[in-house]
């Protein structure tokens, strides 16, 4: 929906004027809160703020009956010095603590390695009561997250994301998964996590690139939902240098309030959560034809927003002007606009069987305006046409 300034009211047509939020105390100062809220009294918090890895027990009380806990990470994040605390907090409560690497990067979430995360599950053994806490980028807790909700037919999962990209999206709202060669995220499960936890202090410690990726997400969720997103990045660039965490936890939270607002008015997909989806029916045909490394997946997701924005525009929905803000602002922050060329047949092939798809049609999400998405059906002439002029 769009409201009458001109600036949509955000999906669902809920005006989002500010964090949906509570401010919580804590002994590094304070915490944001966000609520999940599921329906049938099924909630969990989405804590946001600094230096909550030490304070992990104060911010999201641990299930009584857990006994032990696999604590998946990887060993990136474990030189910066983010698993430590964490099993820290859970050895002061009294829980066994076993902890699992997987490889870095998109290449991890397959086959053997979430047999691998099950083995050691396995092994401690974890018991249906017990906890599994995934402390990393969105690989980590797409990873940790399916191996709990299918060991022992479903145990509690923990998130702790210490990237931008998980923080903002991957954490939030219970999809998990791994890839096949066929396609991104095509074997998954629906799980929802007991909490997640967004230390900022984490976001200085990542790789320039993999930081900047992170804001592909953000830009998508002031394009579908929140225009101040859009404004708060146009603003200026140091905050994509990490140099400023309070502006970084202001856009984690805002971030983290839009997703908590669509899966808890579309836990499962069925509606308004398909506009969560804008940028990614091309940006996950980038990844998978790309070999799930070369780009990643915040930079595809730029790229297909672009895709997206020329489809609506050429289509008759998406304004001019939006395409070019759009464009300029992803360019701003340091993320690509344009892909590798890419053979059209096998493009089309991985969007028509991406799960979001359907028969004989590719669904993308386009914008009417901000914060105005809507989901279109187009040919592929036209989304060959786009390709053409992009010169992918």
């Amino acid at each position: 929906m769009t409201g009458s300034d001109g600036k949509g009211t955000g999906v669902g047509g809920e005006a989002s004027p500010g964090v949906n939020a509570e401010r919580l105390d804590g002994v590094s100062g304070l915490a944001r809160r966000v609520e999940v809220r599921l329906g049938a009294g099924r909630t969990y918090p989405v804590v946001v703020g600094r230096g909550l890895l030490d304070e992990l027990g104060s911010h999201v009380p641990l299930p009584g009956s857990v006994r032990r806990a696999l604590v998946v990470s990887q060993p990136p994040v474990l030189a910066a010095g983010h698993v430590d605390p964490v099993e820290a907090v859970l050895l002061g409560a009294g829980i066994e603590v076993t902890r699992h690497l997987v490889p870095d990067g998109e290449p991890a979430k397959a086959v053997d390695v979430l047999a691998g995360i099950w083995r050691a599950a396995a092994a401690v053994p974890l018991t249906r009561d017990d906890l599994v806490v995934a402390v990393g980028g969105g690989v980590v807790g797409d990873l940790a997250g399916f191996a709990a909700a299918t060991y022992g037919r479903g145990i509690a999962v923990l998130q702790v994301p210490t990237t931008l990209l998980a923080q903002v999206d991957a954490a939030i709202g219970g999809k998990t998964g791994i890839n096949l060669p066929e396609g991104k995220n095509l074997v998954g499960a629906f799980h929802q996590p007991i909490a997640v936890v967004c230390d900022v202090n984490t976001l200085a410690t990542l790789p320039a690139r993999i930081l900047v990726e992170g804001f592909g997400e953000i830009v998508k969720y002031g394009l579908i939902h929140d225009h101040l997103v859009l404004e708060r990045l146009e603003q200026g660039t140091p905050l994509v240098q990490g140099d400023d965490l309070s502006v970084l936890e202001e856009l984690v939270a805002r971030s983290a309030d839009a997703k908590a607002r669509i899966v808890g008015a579309d836990e499962r997909e069925a509606g308004v959560r398909a506009y969560l989806n804008f940028g990614h029916t091309y940006g996950h045909a980038l990844e998978t034809l790309t070999g799930y490394g070369e780009v990643l997946h915040g930079e595809a997701v730029a790229i297909g927003m672009v895709v997206a924005l020329r489809v609506g525009e050429r289509l008759g929905h998406t304004p001019l002007e939006l395409v070019t803000r759009g464009e300029r602002l992803l360019a701003h922050l340091g993320l690509p606009v344009r892909g590798p060329r890419l053979d059209r047949e096998a493009v089309w092939q991985v969007m028509a069987r991406d799960k979001k798809a359907g028969p004989d049609r590719v669904r993308f999400v386009v914008l009417d305006g901000i914060a105005a998405p809507r989901v279109i059906t187009p040919t592929r002439s036209d989304v060959d046409a786009v390709l053409d002029d992009l010169g992918a």
